[in-house]
């Protein structure tokens, strides 16, 4: 490097050397000829052609350094980009950590990212915990070994429709290790690298375990369900590992208690909106509950549900419910909004019930109208009695009635015959399917349609996409609730 440097100084001294000798020659040669014209003429285009050719390198060594600094200067302009990129990047890194954080550690939904393959490249805690197993034992490995062969089956036709570029939606009911039973509402998002290939899929599985689904059904093409004594023998299997884990005793109702004594239950809410999304009409909200965890995580329903119904404490906490509902909507204006309140199925048999509603509507000075009840559709069915008792004096309060899980097995509107019901939840298996199946979306019709001839407005569970909020609007449906809508929020996080 230096012997060029030191090639190129001297070459310029030497063409300027040559220049100057060129030029004395011509002198020299103009004085000892006596001024020939000839040879005048001679040595003054030789001493041009040199002066020109020195000129030609300069400006070409010109260039070529004016070449060299712009090339310089774009360097260090994308020097100083990536500099900047950099420090970007970082600043994005140090903002990003605590929301990849909260998707790592406290975040309820489990995520697990598969490739093209089936391996798994990244999975959240929520994962490996319903799991039950090690985050060494996921990593890596195959969704057979994961989820096992049975499953795996079973979702095939869905694996397979993502890693073709599909968005797919569906629930399932899932018997774990140890009997727990939980329902799922699971999506699979694909992964596109930079030139717009698949090259895995995102599985996304919320536990919407409700009260009516601590049993196993079938929920997928293929699978058996189980008996109801098998379904039964789990149950209380998985109660009696969960009661030890929640209070390291077998006798779990006192630990309920003082949960709910303790302010250790959170209420969220989900919206119910009104379609069209712009009609300008109220919105309603259905009442989640979840169980305050250490280290600020919630337990799903499905952990503690069934806990609280073998214990005989669902209308207690259902009480709970109702009290913390009105004492919130008293400080919040919601004019014309309902709260929508799933109620066990002991509290629809509890007598004292309706007295305890009634005095609790006085005690907050609360609109009745405000509160609606969902009874399921299985538990019209099962409790025929008790329900219609039930709806009879929940309604003399001046409060609504909704019938939740409806078509779930079949379409039938002869068991709602005698019952007074402000409202018909369309079961979210219906609605996922809608879109693609002729048979839902004809069930769906005929729900909506004989509803509003007996003067019942309709809600649609399980609302995932702008397509389907589209669709369900062209059908007459009156509300729409899902995460199509909106996500579960806190309570108290909700405005005025």
């Amino acid at each position: 490097m230096q012997k060029r440097t030191l090639l190129r100084t001297l070459r310029n001294y030497v063409a300027a050397l040559a220049v100057i000798a060129t030029a004395s020659a011509l002198v020299f040669a103009i004085t000892f000829t006596e001024s020939n014209l000839l040879w005048t003429a001679f040595l003054t285009g030789v001493l041009v052609a040199a002066i020109l050719a020195e000129a030609v390198r300069a400006s070409r060594s010109e260039w070529l350094l004016m070449r060299r600094s712009a090339q310089l200067a774009a360097v260090k302009s994308k020097l100083e980009r990536e500099t900047l990129l950099r420090k970007h990047a970082e600043q994005k890194n140090a903002t990003d950590r605590p929301r990849l954080q909260l998707m790592d550690v406290s975040l309820s939904t489990m995520v697990a990212l598969f490739d093209a393959k089936g391996l798994c490249h990244y999975h959240n805690r929520a994962f490996h915990d319903w799991l039950g197993m090690r985050p060494e034992q996921v990593d890596g490995h195959h969704i057979r070994e994961i989820l096992g062969p049975k499953v795996s089956t079973e979702i095939a036709t869905a694996v397979r429709q993502s890693l073709d570029g599909q968005e797919v939606h569906y629930e399932r009911t899932q018997a774990m290790q140890g009997g727990a039973l939980y329902h799922l509402s699971i999506t699979h998002v694909p992964q596109y690298d930079e030139a717009g290939k698949v090259t895995g899929f995102y599985f996304l599985a919320d536990d919407i375990t409700g009260r009516s689904d601590l049993l196993p059904m079938q929920s997928t093409p293929g699978a058996q369900p189980a008996t109801t004594n098998e379904a039964l023998a789990g149950q209380e299997l998985y109660i009696d590992v969960f009661s030890e884990q929640l209070t390291g005793q077998k006798d779990a109702g006192k630990r309920i208690i003082a949960a709910i004594e303790h302010g250790e239950f959170r209420l969220f809410c989900q919206l119910i909106a009104p379609l069209p999304l712009d009609s300008g009409r109220a919105e309603h909200y259905e009442i989640l509950v979840r169980l305050q965890e250490e280290e600020e995580g919630l337990l799903p329903p499905g952990a503690f549900f069934p806990l609280a119904e073998r214990h005989g404490l669902m209308p207690y906490l259902d009480r709970w419910v109702i009290q913390h509902v009105l004492a919130w909507s008293a400080g919040h204006s919601r004019k014309g909004s309902m709260f929508f309140v799933n109620l066990a199925p002991a509290t629809l048999g509890d007598p004292e019930f309706p007295e305890f509603l009634r005095s609790i509507l006085q005690e907050y000075d609360a609109a009745a109208g405000s509160l609606c009840f969902e009874v399921t559709d299985a538990e019209l069915a099962q409790r025929g009695e008790n329900a219609a008792e039930f709806i009879r004096q929940v309604r003399t309060c001046g409060c609504r009635v909704a019938l939740s899980g409806f078509g779930r097995d079949n379409v039938s509107f002869d068991r709602i015959r005698g019952f007074q019901v402000d409202f018909i939840k369309i079961d979210g298996s219906l609605i996922l399917g809608l879109l693609r199946d002729p048979v839902n979306l004809a069930k769906v019709s005929s729900i909506d349609r004989v509803a509003k001839k007996i003067g019942v407005r309709t809600v649609a569970e399980l609302v995932e996409s702008d397509e389907l909020i589209s669709k369900l609007g062209e059908l007459g449906i009156d509300y729409a609730q899902g995460f199509g809508i909106s996500r579960p929020r806190a309570l108290e996080e909700q405005g005025d």
